[in-house]
C-alpha cells in the first residue's frame, strides 16, 4: 500500500512517464488532471470529442480522435469508462488502445466491471506482449477530485511495480491483491459492504426522524462509536434533508450490484440483503431517482 501527498508523486514515478487517459467522465477528468499536475506527459481521449478538447483547454496536454491513437507511444494507458462493452470498445474494438500499444507497454483499467473480462482483456493484452492491471477505484467523485482514491488491483506483480508510482498521482492508498480479476472482485467488496452500510443509515435516519429526534444531534453523537461510517460522517445529514442531486447515482450503483450478484451466482457466494437492497433502489429508480446519490434510499422509507 502506498500513502503519498501530491508534492511526493513526481518523486515517487522517477520523472516523466508517457501516458493516455481514456475517458473524461467525473471520476476519468480529475484523475488526468493529476497526472498531468504530477509533471506527466498526458495524452487524452473522450467519446465526446468536446469534453476532451475543454480538458485540454483547461490543463494542456493533447487529445487524440480515437483511443488507438491516443496509445501510440505511451508508456501506460488508463481508462475509466462505463462498463464492460465500453471496456472492449477502447482496447480490442476496431480503433482499441491494444491496437495502438507497442508490445512492453501497459493497460490500467479503473472502470468498476466484470472480473470476466479483467480476465479475457488480460489475456488478450498478454498475447500483445502488454501488461494490463485491472484497478478499480473507492472514494467517488470527491475521491477523484482531491486526489485521494483508493484502488484495488490485479494483475502481475511486475505490471503492478511499474503502474502503482504513476497511480500515486490521484490515490492514497494502492494495493495488489492478486492475479487479473482479483481488483473487480475486491470492488466488488466494497460495493457490497456500501449497500448494507446506506440501507442501515436510512433506516436509523428514518427511525430517528420519526422519533422527534434532532437528527443531527444524535448522528454527531453515535458517529464517535461503533456506529461510525463513512456514509454515516458525509451522506446522515443530507439524508435527513431529503438532498440528493449529487454524488455516486444509484444507475451506476445498480450496475455494480448486479455485477456483484451475477459473480455471487458463479462462485455459490449468498447475497440475500445485497439482493434485497438491489430491489431497493429499483423503487428508488421508480420514483425518478435514477441519478439521486446512493443515500437516496431513505426516499421509498418516507414517500
Amino acid at each position: 500500500m502506498t500513502q503519498q501527498t501530491g508534492a511526493e508523486n513526481g518523486q515517487a514515478t522517477g520523472g516523466t512517464v508517457k501516458v493516455a487517459f481514456l475517458g473524461l467522465g467525473v471520476m476519468g477528468a480529475p484523475m488526468a488532471r493529476h497526472l498531468k499536475a504530477a509533471g506527466h506527459d498526458v495524452v487524452v481521449y473522450n467519446r465526446t470529442a468536446e469534453r476532451a478538447q475543454a480538458w485540454v483547454a483547461a490543463n494542456g496536454g493533447r487529445a487524440a480522435p480515437t483511443p488507438r491513437e491516443a496509445a501510440q507511444g505511451r508508456d501506460i494507458v488508463f481508462a475509466c469508462v462505463g462498463n464492460d462493452d465500453d471496456l472492449r470498445a477502447v482496447t480490442t474494438g476496431e480503433n482499441g488502445a491494444f491496437h495502438g500499444l507497442a508490445s512492453g507497454a501497459l493497460f490500467v483499467d479503473h472502470t468498476t466491471a466484470s472480473a470476466e473480462v479483467a480476465r479475457e482483456l488480460a489475456t488478450a493484452a498478454h498475447e500483445r506482449g502488454i501488461g494490463f492491471i485491472d484497478a478499480p477505484v473507492s472514494g467517488g467523485q470527491a475521491g477523484a477530485e482531491n486526489g485521494v482514491l483508493t484502488v484495488m488491483c490485479g494483475g502481475a506483480p511486475a505490471d503492478f511495480a511499474r503502474a502503482e508510482p504513476v497511480i500515486a498521482a490521484f490515490a492514497r492508498a494502492v494495493r495488489l491483491l492478486g492475479p487479473a480479476g482479483s481488483g473487480q472482485l475486491a470492488k466488488m467488496v466494497n460495493q457490497i459492504a456500501i449497500a448494507g452500510v446506506v440501507q442501515g443509515l436510512a433506516e436509523a435516519v428514518h427511525f430517528a426522524k420519526r422519533a422527534g429526534l434532532d437528527v443531527d444531534a444524535v448522528i454527531a453523537t453515535i458517529s464517535k462509536g461503533a456506529a461510525q461510517s463513512w456514509q454515516m460522517e458525509n451522506r446522515a445529514a443530507t439524508m435527513a434533508r431529503g438532498e440528493f442531486e449529487f454524488g455516486f447515482a444509484v444507475g451506476w450503483m445498480r450496475k455494480d450490484l448486479a455485477i456483484c450478484l451475477g459473480e455471487a451466482r458463479s462462485n455459490g457466494a449468498h447475497l440475500p440483503l445485497t439482493a434485497l437492497v438491489d430491489q431497493f433502489y429499483s423503487e428508488v429508480q421508480a420514483q425518478g431517482g435514477n441519478r439521486w446519490d446512493t443515500s437516496s434510499l431513505i426516499a421509498r422509507l418516507e414517500r
